[in-house]
């Protein structure tokens, strides 16, 4: 799978962009949303980090996100994906509800290695689906932990089976190619969704397991 074609930071804008998709990125608290914008975005990442007042989240990280986290990347001169990062705590789910009606798609980003928060997830995947139509991936990130759990029980966990999971990809959040792998993965599901509403319904093409793709 080949990578999106990302611009580099300081690439000129020669014209004005005709189309913006824009991309929300949730997903628990630590499993890699400010990362993951950070690492792929081509401006200084607008971020609305506080310390971390209780000590679950503090175990995680220092900081937490309390209102969004906002990045850019032009894909070409005439398009560019604004990027959305949610706060992971629900007591924020305010935020999940402005920011994702107006999402082109979004992607749940989820810590292979903290069963803990499958539950968390698994309730960021509902309130996200009952607010919208838009397109989902899953991102599976620290997959290279020897605490993480393997891809289909960790999908069954979240409550997905063959026939409802959305298309799976690991996710390695600081490097580059991963993250725009999985957003290159989002955008074809984008498009067959587009595609779908158009034509009969298909059965899928491999119906004994997951969507699943990995990241080099």
């Amino acid at each position: 799978m080949s990578a999106v074609p990302l611009s580099q930071p300081g690439s000129a804008q020669p014209r004005a962009l005709s189309q913006i998709l824009r991309v929300v990125i949730t997903g628990p608290v630590g499993a890699g949303k400010s990362t993951y914008i950070e690492t792929t975005s081509e401006i200084e990442v607008v971020r609305t980090e506080r310390q971390a007042c209780t000590p679950a989240t503090r175990r995680l990280k220092p900081e937490t996100t309390v209102a969004m986290d906002f990045g850019r990347i032009t894909l070409n001169p005439r398009m560019a994906v604004h990027l959305y990062g949610t706060p992971g705590q629900m007591r924020f789910d305010f935020m999940w509800d402005l920011l994702i009606q107006r999402a082109h798609g979004y992607v749940l980003l989820v810590a292979a290695h903290r069963p803990a928060q499958f539950e968390t997830a698994r309730y960021i995947h509902r309130f996200m689906s009952e607010r919208t139509l838009s397109p989902c991936v899953i991102g599976l990130t620290h997959l290279d932990s020897p605490d993480a759990w393997p891809p289909v029980e960790l999908l069954l966990a979240l409550g997905f089976d063959r026939q409802t999971c959305p298309p799976v990809i690991g996710v390695n959040t600081q490097e580059r190619r991963s993250v725009a792998r999985s957003l290159l993965l989002l955008a074809q599901h984008m498009s067959r969704s587009r595609q779908s509403t158009k034509a009969p319904t298909q059965p899928p093409t491999n119906p004994a397991s997951p969507p699943i793709a990995f990241s080099a």
